[in-house]
């Protein structure tokens, strides 16, 4: 079962700037992991931005984008692709992941993963942290986010 063993992580981000790069696509999982990842930010007291884009491809340009302005000291991507009958669902769900991979290890910036890869549009719901979803993957990223931006400040002193 997705989740089982998930680590219950919480920190204080009281002042972290925290970018949160939404794609568009199935908008009522999306509603509900963005709401999970402005969620995280209020309890953590970190200061979202919601960066609304096309699509999950479209994550990993904004995300260098927001990475290289300065202005965030971690960012949360969040989209959904669910299977479909051709080759697109591997194509676009490679291309986000490593992107973003790339933009978190050359700029050296938190990119909490919240890319949902999905075999029915059942199993995103269940993980976009919407009333009688089984997990909260906006919240989980952008825990993961701000717990990362803490550890790297122990190396930028």
């Amino acid at each position: 079962m997705s989740g089982t063993g998930a680590p219950n992580f919480k920190a204080d981000g009281a002042g972290l700037r925290v970018g949160i790069i939404a794609a568009s696509w199935h908008e009522q999982v999306m509603a509900g992991l963005i709401a999970g990842a402005a969620g995280a930010c209020d309890e953590a007291e970190a200061l979202a931005t919601v960066i609304r884009v096309a699509g999950s491809f479209e994550l990993p340009i904004v995300a260098k984008a927001c990475a290289v302005s300065g202005r965030f000291d971690a960012l949360v991507a969040l989209g959904v692709v669910i299977r479909g009958g051709t080759p697109h669902f591997e194509f676009v769900c490679d291309a986000a992941t490593t992107g973003l991979n790339r933009v978190a290890l050359d700029h050296l910036i938190p990119v909490g993963f919240g890319l949902l890869t999905c075999d029915t549009e059942a199993q995103a719901r269940d993980r976009a942290g919407l009333p009688g979803s089984s997990e909260n993957k906006g919240g989980e990223a952008t825990w993961a986010a701000i717990g990362t931006a803490i550890t790297l400040r122990q190396f930028s002193a």
